[in-house]
C-alpha cells in the first residue's frame, strides 16, 4: 500500500486534480494487489473549493500528521501569494519524515516557497513561470510537461497529471498495467516527461519496437534515480535479453548505453545553462561521483564538461 495525500489549495483545478486521482482510483479497482490509499486535505478546513467552485470533502492538513509516501500540493490562481509558515513547516515536516513531494500545475511554487526544491529539477504550469522570476534561488525549472526527480514529482495543469500518473504507475507496476489504465480514460497518446518542449519519442527515434518506446519514457522520466536495466526490462514487459536485442537492432546501442546518453545529455543542458558545479550535476544526473560523470561525459563527447564553463 503506498499512501499518498493531495493538499489542496483553494482555487485548485478541478481538470488537473481529477486527472490526477482517476488512475490511482482506476489502478485499485483494477486489480486486487494495489492498494493506493488517498487521502485528500485542504489548506482552509473540511473542504476544498475549486476554481470552478465544486469542492472536495476533505481534511484540515493541521490535523493530519505528515506520514505519507507522496504528497502532492494542488494549486492553481495565484500561489504566490500563499505565505503560510503553518504549511511550509507541515511540509517540511514530511520531508524529513521521509515522504517524497510533488506539485501540480502551480503547486511547485509552494514547495519552492517552503524551501523544498533547492538542488532539484522540477515544472510548473507555464502560467506560473514569470513567479520563480521573482524569488531568490538558482531553480532548476525545466518547460516540461512533468519532471521526477527522485523524490519530487511536478507537472502542469489540465491533462499533464494523466501522463506523469502513468509513469509512477508504470514504474511501480509495469507499463502494460500502466496502459490497461491510459486506455480505460481513452487516453490514445501518452505523453513522455519531455512534451511539449521536444517532439514526441517517435518522431525524435523514428518508429519504435512498443518495449523500446516504453523503456525510453522510463528512462527519461528516471534522470536523477536511474534504474538497473532488469527494472527496466522488467517495467517494459520484455526479458532483459529480448529488450537488448531490440536495443541493439533499432538504435545501434545497448540498453545502459542509450540511457547513459539521456542522462549526459541532460547533464550537458545544465552545464550550459546554470551556474550549479559540476558535482551537483553528477548527482542531478544519476553519477555517484562528479569523476565519474567527468569520465562519461569525456568519452560521448570528447572533451571534459568543464570546457563547456570555460567557453562561455
Amino acid at each position: 500500500m503506498r499512501r499518498i495525500a493531495f493538499l489542496l489549495i483553494d482555487g485548485y483545478a478541478l481538470l488537473s486534480t481529477a486527472s490526477a486521482l482517476e488512475p490511482l482510483r482506476a489502478a485499485n479497482q483494477f486489480s486486487e494487489g494495489i492498494d493506493y490509499d488517498i487521502t485528500l486535505l485542504s489548506n482552509t478546513g473540511k473542504t476544498a473549493k475549486s476554481s470552478a467552485g465544486g469542492t472536495f470533502e476533505t481534511r484540515f492538513y493541521r490535523d493530519a500528521i505528515p506520514l505519507f509516501d507522496l504528497i502532492f500540493v494542488v494549486a492553481g490562481g495565484d500561489p504566490a501569494r500563499i505565505s503560510d509558515p503553518a504549511l511550509f513547516a507541515w511540509l517540511r515536516q514530511a520531508d524529513r519524515n521521509g515522504a517524497a513531494l510533488g506539485g501540480i500545475s502551480g503547486g511547485a511554487v509552494i514547495l519552492a516557497k517552503a524551501g523544498l526544491l533547492e538542488g532539484r529539477r522540477f515544472t510548473v504550469h507555464w502560467h506560473h513561470y514569470d513567479d520563480f522570476d521573482t524569488m531568490p534561488g538558482d531553480w532548476l525549472l525545466e518547460r516540461r510537461l512533468f519532471v521526477i526527480d527522485r523524490d519530487r514529482y511536478t507537472c502542469a495543469g489540465g491533462s499533464a497529471p494523466l501522463d506523469m500518473m502513468h509513469a509512477i504507475i508504470a514504474r511501480d507496476h509495469g507499463t502494460r498495467f500502466a496502459q490497461r489504465i491510459s486506455d480505460w480514460f481513452i487516453q490514445t497518446e501518452i505523453r513522455g516527461s519531455e512534451a511539449p518542449q521536444q517532439a514526441s519519442i517517435a518522431s525524435r527515434y523514428g518508429t519504435l519496437p512498443e518495449g523500446v518506446e516504453a523503456a525510453l519514457e522510463l528512462m527519461e522520466s528516471h534522470i536523477a534515480d536511474p534504474l538497473g536495466q532488469d527494472q527496466i526490462a522488467a517495467l517494459s514487459g520484455l526479458s532483459t535479453r529480448q529488450l537488448q536485442r531490440q536495443f541493439k537492432a533499432t538504435l545501434g546501442r545497448s540498453i545502459m548505453e542509450e540511457y547513459r546518453r539521456i542522462r549526459l545529455e541532460t547533464g550537458k543542458e545544465f552545464a550550459v545553462s546554470t551556474h550549479l558545479s559540476l558535482s551537483e550535476i553528477a548527482q542531478l544526473t544519476g553519477f555517484s561521483t562528479q569523476a565519474h560523470f567527468s569520465d562519461a561525459f569525456r568519452r560521448l563527447y570528447g572533451h571534459a564538461p568543464s570546457k563547456l564553463r570555460s567557453s562561455k
